[in-house]
């Protein structure tokens, strides 16, 4: 029998589940006879069901991509191809993300297979032409396309479509969403750019307002936030674009409302490979802001949002981090050049008043942890005409026994670990400013 994408482990599983499912049925199905036992008709205790099969911990790799990411960048792709397989792996493309998901999903299938893949496809998504993606989600030639591959990609757009098309109306998988999971967890390789990469956290931005705005309001399931497909795990929250576009600070209130301590944000035409040991190595062209809020604590004596305690880094290309451990490995042009807190570069204050700016966090943190200076402060407001003009926040980073900093021997790089950081809403004066 010749059935393609399933292995040894796959067959197993769909027997155990096939038995299960028999036991059960009898159990529920079949009376139980009555028996005598001196002389009295006992009913016996009724058949216990046989136990659901237990899932498997996925023994795949996640490439979270932060969106951008550039048909040059060799070392993203050829990483893909090589998880799914190498030269020739079957790479599932869902274009379901995207307004055009045909074209989409065609133009990342050519990009893999200049990489050396025989990507391919999958003809699902809500604005997919002359398709309903209801039956196409059930359709057993759309979940025997998904079974055939070792690699799946989701490509971006808007996030809120490939949920739509891959998660029934009352939250429960589809056929379809199901075979995306029997290949990661039978080892293949999830990717995901952009929406792609939002996906794979078990919450999502969803329909969200500006990264200040957020501060302000706060955020809400159903409007700014959203059930995601939870590729990653229960424990962390992803999110992407985050350098270019200063998306670090809207991270905290979801991990606030939503009870998780690890927030990795991606920058762009970058990417985290996640192992099944959950190793995370940033490749590409940048890096990746690591949120930690175990220690956080929030003072509701304080009118507006804030927080304290809260520790972050930045993991640059070639690092390594370990989600079970917390252990750091820094690349190996780093391992050897740990930053001397007693010999710092520079001795100037840092402060900047667009900390939500392109790059504006990373310089900050650089810039601080090589520096006499113990602290650091960054301002964020809005528009004048914005709403709530009046409301800003102070973001305050500061060095701790635990901070650590290494360079590059090779290019101008750096990994920070460790900062502490304080967030409090402040006061501006308005009109900001006036003409002299």
């Amino acid at each position: 029998m010749n059935l393609p994408g399933f292995t040894l482990r796959r067959l197993c599983w769909l027997w155990l589940l096939v038995l299960a499912c028999a036991g059960a049925q009898a159990a529920v199905s079949t009376p139980v006879p009555k028996v005598q036992v001196q002389g009295k008709s006992i009913k016996p205790a009724k058949a216990v069901p046989l136990p659901k099969p237990v899932l498997a911990p996925p023994a795949g790799n996640l490439v979270i991509i932060g969106g951008g990411l550039r048909a040059e960048n060799a070392e993203v792709w050829q990483r893909i191809v090589q998880l799914a397989g190498g030269k020739g792996a079957r790479i599932g493309v869902f274009g379901s993300a995207s307004i055009n998901p045909e074209a989409a999903a065609q133009a990342t299938v050519n990009k893999l297979n200049q990489y050396g893949a025989q990507a391919f496809a999958i003809p699902l998504g809500v604005t997919w032409p002359n398709s309903d993606y209801r039956k196409a989600a059930e359709d057993p030639e759309t979940v025997a396309m998904i079974h055939s591959a070792t690699g799946i990609y989701f490509t971006g757009g808007d996030q809120a479509r490939i949920t739509r098309a891959l998660v029934r109306s009352d939250g429960t998988h589809t056929a379809a969403l199901d075979a995306v999971w029997d290949v990661y967890r039978d080892g293949g390789v999830l990717a995901g750019s952009s929406a792609g990469a939002a996906i794979m956290s078990t919450t999502m931005f969803y329909d969200a307002k500006s990264t200040l705005d957020m501060l302000k309001a706060g955020v809400n399931d159903g409007h700014e936030i959203a059930s995601g497909l939870g590729f990653i795990g229960e424990d962390v929250f992803v999110d992407q674009h985050l350098l270019v576009r200063g998306r670090f600070a809207r991270m905290i209130p979801v991990m606030l409302k939503k009870g998780y301590q690890i927030g990795l944000g991606i920058d762009e035409n970058t990417a985290m490979v996640v192992n099944a040991k959950r190793d995370v190595e940033i490749i590409g062209y940048s890096g990746a802001l690591l949120l930690d809020l175990s220690a956080a604590i929030t003072d509701r004596g304080i009118k507006g949002f804030n927080i304290s305690n809260a520790t972050i880094s930045y993991l640059d290309r070639g690092d390594k981090f370990n989600l079970v451990t917390r252990e750091f490995t820094p690349s190996p042009d780093k391992a050897d050049n740990k930053l001397d807190p007693n010999q710092p570069d520079t001795r100037e204050p840092v402060y900047t008043n667009d900390i939500l700016g392109n790059n504006a966090v990373l310089d900050l943190m650089v810039n601080l942890i090589d520096n006499a200076q113990q602290d650091a402060i960054g301002i964020a407001f809005g528009n004048p005409r914005d709403f709530n003009p009046e409301l800003g926040f102070e973001f305050r980073f500061s060095k701790t026994i635990d901070s650590v900093g290494y360079s590059s021997t090779e290019v101008e790089a750096y990994s920070v670990l460790k900062l502490r950081m304080d967030v409090r809403p402040i006061q501006l004066q308005q009109p900001l400013y006036r003409y002299r």
